[in-house]
C-alpha cells in the first residue's frame, strides 16, 4: 500500500470529487489538506462555483489534462460513477477515502490498471492534515 500511496502523490496535480464549500465536511478538508501541502488541486462539485477560493469543475470530465490523481470523497453509488468517468478522463490513481469505497468501483478501477488506494486508508492521516 505504501508503494501505491507514493505514486498518487507523485502527480503533478490533484482533484477531489465530493469537494464541499462546508469546512466540516470531509470534501473540504481533503481539499484543504492538499492546499495545506502546496499541491495544485482542483475541487470537484456541480453545485459550487468556488471552493476555498479555488475555480471548480462541475464533474471530473471537465478537469485539466494534467489532474492525475483523485480523492473520491462520495457515496459509494456516486463512487461508481466518478470512477467511470475517471478512468475515461484518463485519471491514473484513485483514492477512495474511507465511507467512500464501492466493491464495484474498486474492481472497475483493476480492471482498467489504476492505481487504486481504498483499503481505509485516509490521506487526511497520510499528509498530516491540521485544521486551523
Amino acid at each position: 500500500m505504501k508503494e501505491q500511496i507514493e505514486r498518487f502523490l507523485r502527480a503533478g496535480a490533484f482533484a477531489v470529487a465530493g469537494a464541499s464549500a462546508n469546512r466540516d465536511k470531509f470534501g473540504n478538508k481533503v481539499l484543504r489538506c492538499y492546499l495545506q501541502q502546496g499541491r495544485r488541486v482542483v475541487p470537484v462539485n456541480p453545485r459550487e462555483a468556488v471552493i476555498e477560493g479555488l475555480p471548480c469543475v462541475a464533474s471530473v470530465a471537465e478537469l485539466p489534462s494534467e489532474v492525475k490523481s483523485l480523492s473520491i470523497v462520495t457515496p459509494p453509488a456516486v463512487t461508481e460513477a466518478v470512477v467511470t468517468a475517471a478512468i475515461a478522463q484518463g485519471i491514473e490513481n484513485i483514492w477512495m477515502q474511507p465511507g467512500s469505497q464501492s466493491p464495484a468501483a474498486v474492481d472497475n478501477c483493476l480492471r482498467h490498471g489504476i492505481n487504486v488506494i481504498a483499503d481505509g486508508s485516509c490521506l487526511l492521516v497520510v499528509l498530516g492534515y491540521h485544521d486551523h
